[in-house]
């Protein structure tokens, strides 16, 4: 089959591998109907998850067709449409049990990776490097599904592909970002970042009862679609000073939730920008924390930061000061996209949110490289490329 290999820091190339097999009786496999790119498959194709290997397909918002499945499968059959969750959870240990899903303790074939860096490991992830597991991703024609029965939902009639393959990881990854925050009614949610993850952050907020919602981004077009789709008041960082404009929109209290949907590759303007690049350049830091110290400043005393952007490592300049005497609460992790999916196909279903609006490029496999180019470089008001193998 043809899928989409990382081959080095940002190379990228369609080959021909083995197709997947079943390996264990609770497996399917799926034929990828859509695949989504996302933000956070940046982070490896430049080069910052070091437990990536040559020849690793990558890939982890998909949709399919199931067209087998192992013995011990109940809840699937050939022929199924499916959308599967891109973290894998067993569903029987504690974590799973408890819907805390990309915890889990079995999913994970390489625990030992992260057990050195984090003290110990969450769950596998499709297609995010060795360190979750080294499952094979879904840029491609087909993959396997370990965990059948607990990752992956029948698709009900009426939704249509290009909204279905959103509830794999954006819609589920920006709604568990905006339930973290705990919203009041008439709360005030910023979100940092307004690709596909920040949209549908934003408009979880409004679902879960936020009086207002402001997006920051430097995009015009990205700023225009949080405007028009998610009913956000907008904010340009590099037109100006984010601190000052939310004290001055909040009446100088603040806003009360701050959500990141950045992460490890935060963007931001001035002296900070270039100290946070070097810095990482030379691995004296993995991450640029940008948008958490911004956070961490301008939230209310009180308030809450919720994090989804996705960190790795170690930071600098981290405004600890600020987050403890403002009693500030943190919430964060990777998705639990088996606890959120149901739910999120029910909204779709509904008419709630729709996260087709997403979907900008539809191209096939063979111009995944030139997909991934434009989306990491936000050329031709690309929000989301969807390969459709």
């Amino acid at each position: 089959m043809k899928a989409l290999c990382w081959n080095g820091i940002n190379k990228l190339n369609v080959e021909r591998v083995p197709d997947p097999s079943i390996l264990n009786p609770g497996d399917a496999i799926v034929r990828v109907t859509m695949s989504s790119v996302c933000g956070s498959d940046l982070h490896l194709l430049d080069g910052y998850v070091p437990a990536m290997r040559e020849g690793d397909i990558i890939g982890h918002e998909f949709m399919g067709e199931v067209v087998e499945v192992g013995p011990e499968v109940t809840k699937l059959k050939k022929g199924d449409r499916v959308v599967v969750g891109s973290v894998l959870g067993c569903g029987g240990c504690e974590f799973c049990q408890t819907d805390q899903w990309s915890l889990c303790d079995n999913s994970n074939t390489h625990p030992e990776i992260l057990e050195k860096a984090y003290g110990y490991a969450g769950a596998g992830i499709f297609g995010y490097s060795h360190a979750f597991g080294g499952y094979a991703g879904s840029h491609a024609e087909y993959i396997r599904v370990p965990y059948a029965d607990t990752g992956s939902f029948k698709v009900p009639e009426g939704i249509k592909d290009e909204s279905a393959v959103f509830t794999s990881d954006a819609f589920p990854t920006g709604y568990m970002a905006a339930d973290m925050c705990g919203i009041e009614p008439g709360d005030t949610v910023v979100v940092w970042g307004a690709g596909g993850v920040g949209q549908m952050a934003m408009q979880s907020a409004w679902l879960l009862g936020a009086g207002r919602v402001i997006a920051i981004d430097r995009f015009p077009e990205r700023l225009a679609m949080a405007k028009l789709y998610a009913k956000a008041e907008v904010l340009n960082y590099e037109e100006v000073d984010i601190l000052e404009a939310l004290r001055e929109m909040t009446g100088g209290r603040g806003p009360d939730r701050c959500i990141d949907a950045v992460g490890m590759e935060a963007h931001t303007t001035g002296v900070e920008q270039y100290y946070d690049r070097a810095k990482q350049a030379v691995r004296l830091q993995t991450d640029r924390p940008a948008v958490l110290r911004q956070a961490i400043m301008a939230c209310r005393k009180g308030g809450t930061i919720s994090i989804v952007g996705v960190y790795g490592g170690l930071l600098d300049k981290f405004p600890m000061g600020a987050a403890m005497n403002k009693a500030l609460t943190f919430r964060m992790g990777q998705m639990f996209a088996q606890k959120y999916i149901p739910k999120l196909l029910d909204i779709v279903a509904d008419g709630q949110v729709d996260p087709a609006y997403l979907l900008t490029h539809k191209w096939s496999l063979d111009q995944g490289p030139e997909g991934y180019k434009m989306f990491k470089e936000k050329t031709d008001n690309c929000m989301r490329v969807v390969f459709a193998p």
